[in-house]
C-alpha cells in the first residue's frame, strides 16, 4: 500500500487550515498591504519546487507557493467581509 497520497491530502488540509486564520489575522493587524509578503513568500515557494528532486516535497513546497498566492485574493476579500460586517474590524489599526 502506498499512503504517500494520504499523506499529501492531510498536509494539503493542514496548510490551508493554516493559511485560513492567518489571512483573517493578517487582515485585521495590518491590512491588504501585506499582499507582497504572500507573493514573494508564494513565489519563492513554487521557485523552490521546481528544483527540488523529491517530488513529495516538490508537492508540498508548491501547495504552499500556490496557497500563498492564493491568499492575496483572500486578503481583499477578507477587506471586504469586514466592511460587510461579517468580521470583526480592529480598531487600533489605521486605514
Amino acid at each position: 500500500m502506498h499512503f504517500e497520497g494520504l499523506a499529501m491530502g492531510l498536509i494539503v488540509f493542514l496548510i490551508i487550515g493554516v493559511f485560513h486564520p492567518m489571512v483573517i489575522k493578517a487582515e485585521y493587524y495590518i491590512g491588504k498591504k501585506i499582499w507582497p509578503l504572500f507573493f514573494v513568500i508564494g513565489w519563492g515557494f513554487i521557485i523552490w519546487s521546481l528544483f527540488t528532486e523529491e517530488i513529495f516535497f516538490s508537492i508540498f513546497l508548491g501547495v504552499f507557493g500556490f496557497s500563498s498566492l492564493w491568499s492575496i485574493g483572500e486578503l481583499i476579500e477578507q477587506e471586504k467581509r469586514v466592511e460587510k460586517g461579517w468580521f470583526p474590524k480592529n480598531p487600533n489599526k489605521k486605514d
